[in-house]
């Protein structure tokens, strides 16, 4: 069995793939989203995903893999955007997208070994569904600190719970792709 960072840079050329696949065809067009609507386009994934998990059927061709690949790289549009503030129009270049997206895409990874050691990658014995209720509930969360301006009194803000949904959904890709569901 690979281990889980060699699990992970798989996991993290396909995101990045698909990360800078899109930016050819619209560029940086999401550096216009608030925070705020950031979170709302990967609640959107995340509540979908839950749909298909609980109806064991789905009317669009798409499967969950793309959702939980989307996850990940909204959560790293979030946490550049957090970084680099709103703005009216794309004012950044390809090349510094994927560099911050790699750079957080790390962060993530450095969290996750932290995490591995002291929980024993307590992951792996999670079922897909249950990642994907942890993300919707982390949404729930930054939701709400969002709705409360950022603030918060004794929890960990809304880059926190981006680099949460981000380790869950790659944990939920390389439990996908050990059942022979990610190509």
């Amino acid at each position: 069995m690979s281990s889980t960072n060699q699990q992970y840079d798989e996991i993290k050329k396909l995101c990045f793939n698909i990360f800078n696949l899109k930016m050819q065809d619209y560029h940086v067009a999401w550096r216009i989203l608030r925070v705020a609507s950031i979170t709302d386009q990967i609640f959107i994934k995340a509540q979908r995903i839950r749909s298909i998990q609980s109806k064991n059927t789905q009317k669009i061709e798409e499967g969950v893999v793309p959702e939980f690949i989307g996850m990940v790289n909204y959560a790293i549009m979030g946490l550049i955007q957090l970084e680099l503030g709103d703005t009216d129009k794309p004012d950044i270049s390809t090349e510094v997208a994927s560099s911050k997206w790699d750079f957080y895409f790390e962060e993530a990874r450095i969290l996750m070994n932290r995490k591995n050691h002291d929980y024993s990658e307590a992951w792996r014995e999670m079922r897909v569904s249950s990642l994907t209720d942890i993300i919707l509930m982390k949404l729930l969360r930054i939701k709400q600190i969002e709705d409360n301006l950022g603030k918060t009194r004794i929890s960990e803000g809304i880059d926190a719970n981006y680099y949460d949904i981000i380790n869950y959904a790659v944990f939920a890709l390389i439990k996908l792709e050990l059942d022979g569901k990610v190509q």
